[in-house]
């Protein structure tokens, strides 16, 4: 009788933790927020729904990007099939009252990880999809070639964004003033810099590519400084209170990356279901019990590379059509940032 009350108040206090409805600990995966997405069938991811490069919805109300490809791969984990997957649209200010709120499971929203995000939000962040930092976008005709020379200038921005602390932070160490035209709608921020409202635009450097690149024959009267002036690690974010949850999310990214480490992609993955080699073995389910730890099936990794691909088949489906490098996105193997923890 005991030890029923006791499981029973700890299912209330993550159910509270999570402020999502979820059912109890002891009649699950473990993990509140796992057991409620079985329950409910589909993921609900947050994501931002405006950015080409990682989520915006095509012709067809598909979302595509980068960001929901990272969603997907945790549906597919979770419940074997990456299409379950409900996208929120949510804006720089309402996305983290929607996690915190249960609206949402998680975010991937090209979210920065910072030590007062993680502190005070709530939130812990899972992944790194994305490696980015802040940049300036000008016009080719107002002769810039280093933000050095924007003292005084009016730079359109996202408020509530860490581009807005980054800005506020180089302008204050490098002695200079600047006006912030601050405006909500990225589409809203796009229009008032072409039409002349700031002399710049400022936000992550991979969505000022993706916007110059999409201007077509007019991206060569737009000019990308050459300085990169903070650190945004852009990456997913779930609630405090659910460990499981979280390693799910993490191991779900980092199996992508081992993924394309060992050469294993969509279209190949069933080829290596009689590997010998022990690190492909545990990957894709064969041995290990890698997927029960986590409290989903051991074919978690097997079905996200199945069904959305490894890191690499992501960037090149969803990011280099915009022209952008892989720099330091690259594997560690291959000079990049992008490692993974080994999966035993």
């Amino acid at each position: 009788m005991m030890k029923k009350l006791t499981m029973t108040a700890g299912a209330l206090f993550a159910t509270a933790m999570l402020a999502a409805p979820a059912p109890a600990f002891a009649e699950g995966t473990g993990s509140a927020t796992i057991d409620a997405i079985i329950k409910r069938g589909e993921l609900i991811c947050g994501v931002a729904g405006n950015n080409a490069m990682f989520s915006l919805p095509d012709s067809k109300g598909v979302m595509k990007g980068m960001d929901s490809d990272s969603c997907r791969t945790v549906a597919a984990a979770i419940l074997g099939d990456a299409n379950k997957v409900k996208f929120v649209p949510l804006t720089a200010q309402n996305r983290f009252t929607a996690l915190q709120s249960g609206e949402v499971d998680l975010i991937y929203r090209s979210t920065t990880w910072t030590l007062g995000r993680e502190a005070n939000l709530g939130g812990l962040f899972a992944s790194v999809n994305y490696y980015d930092g802040t940049g300036f976008l000008v016009k080719a005709s107002a002769g810039v070639k280093s933000a050095k020379e924007m003292d005084g200038a009016t730079i359109c921005v996202s408020p509530g964004t860490s581009t807005e602390l980054a800005i506020a932070d180089y302008y204050r160490v490098n002695n200079m003033k600047f006006t912030p035209i601050l405006i909500q709608d990225v589409n809203e921020i796009q229009n008032a810099f072409l039409s002349g409202r700031c002399d710049a635009y400022s936000t992550d450097s991979s969505s000022l590519a993706s916007f110059r690149f999409q201007q077509g024959d007019k991206a060569k009267d737009l000019v990308l400084l050459p300085e990169i002036i903070s650190k945004e690690p852009l990456g997913g974010m779930v609630r405090k209170g659910d460990d499981k949850f979280f390693d799910l999310v993490r191991w779900t990214f980092f199996a992508t990356l081992i993924a394309e480490e060992y050469g294993v992609t969509q279209a190949n993955v069933d080829t290596f279901m009689t590997s010998n080699v022990p690190d492909v073995r545990r990957l894709l389910g064969l041995e290990g019990d890698m997927g029960k730890a986590l409290g989903v099936d051991n074919k978690f990794a097997y079905n996200a590379i199945k069904q959305v691909g490894n890191y690499g088949e992501m960037w090149e489906r969803d990011v280099t059509p915009f022209g952008v490098p892989r720099g330091i996105n690259n594997l560690w193997t291959k000079g990049g940032l992008q490692y993974a923890p080994p999966m035993r």
